[in-house]
């Protein structure tokens, strides 16, 4: 939910999941205007190289007409997770509860599609066990579209 300090913060980017270049707006809690610093407050849907709580250089764009993204600053050490449901008999809400469960956000678009958080003190093993059987057993597809070192080394 964003803060009396928040901002809408544009994205442009290349999508694996889409394959096609893709505009985002994500909030963030503004950490310094003069220094174009904010806080990314919410999971990012379709994979830029950022995850929520990553601190971003953002400055207005005069052909974008808006505050824009251009690069991370500081890294949380977060992952963000994408995960499409196959099986159309996965009720998929059950689904992000049980991630939820193992302390993972999640948010999601349409019948099918969500990304989830694994914040930084989080082990990443048990999240990527299960993402790993889901995938086995044809459930899901599901990709690591920012993962921390922290995260990367825990699988």
């Amino acid at each position: 939910m964003p803060s009396f300090n928040s901002e809408k913060i544009f994205v442009r980017y290349f999508s694996n999941v889409l394959d096609e270049i893709v505009v985002e707006t994500l909030w963030a809690e503004t950490i310094d205007v003069e220094k174009g610093l904010y806080k990314i407050d919410n999971i990012p849907f379709y994979g830029p190289e950022f995850s929520s709580d990553d601190i971003v250089f953002a400055e207005f764009d005069d052909d974008e007409e808006r505050i824009t993204y251009r690069n991370v600053v500081e890294y949380s050490g977060n992952s963000t997770i994408q995960v499409i449901v196959i099986d159309e008999k996965l009720n998929i809400e059950v689904l992000r509860n049980e991630f939820k469960e193992l302390g993972c956000e999640t948010e999601g678009t349409g019948s099918n599609y969500f990304v989830m958080e694994v914040l930084f003190n989080n082990s990443y093993s048990t999240i990527y066990k299960k993402l790993s059987e889901l995938e086995s057993a044809g459930k899901i597809s599901f990709a690591e579209a920012n993962i921390s070192q922290k995260h990367l080394n825990e699988k």
